[in-house]
């Protein structure tokens, strides 16, 4: 039974297969005026999919009043989703992608830049890991890859 495009890496010497990898960003002291421009926040969570080598599917994207935007770019490889906070500078972003084909820190760069964030931190997650001798996904909770505080 082949796995469709995991990931494999190594850890403590060991080989460990993954099925996709999980970018939890949040974005501060970021522009309001962007945070707060559906248009805006739309564009660039498309481009940030492109950005990343990722196929989309479908968008969706709302306008709260008396601000804020929640979106999600529905991509091939899984999908990139958001909420915005324009009166606090803040937007959370979720970046999920399987397979080799894209890489979630890529769109993580591209947002930090576009949405001006003075200070931005993500949490890489590994998901559906792989057991290699079994090739089943194994029932334990995901795995943190990778931190950062910028």
């Amino acid at each position: 039974m082949a796995i469709t495009s995991p990931f494999t890496a190594f850890k403590n010497g060991k080989k460990e297969i993954h099925l996709g990898q999980h970018v939890l960003a949040e974005f501060f002291e970021c522009d309001p005026n962007i945070l707060n421009s559906l248009d805006k926040v739309e564009k660039y969570m498309v481009d940030a999919a492109l950005e990343c080598g990722a196929t989309i599917v479908q968008k969706c994207f709302h306008m709260f009043n008396p601000y804020g935007v929640s979106g999600v770019v529905i991509i091939s490889e899984s999908h990139l989703a958001i909420h915005t906070w324009p009166e606090l500078g803040y937007a959370a972003v979720d970046l999920f992608t399987c397979g080799e084909k894209c890489d979630p820190k890529i769109s993580y760069e591209f947002l930090k830049e576009k949405f001006n964030s003075r200070k931005a931190t993500f949490t890489e997650l590994k998901r559906g890991i792989i057991n290699e001798a079994t090739m089943k996904v194994i029932e334990k909770p995901f795995e943190i890859m990778q931190q950062s505080i910028d």
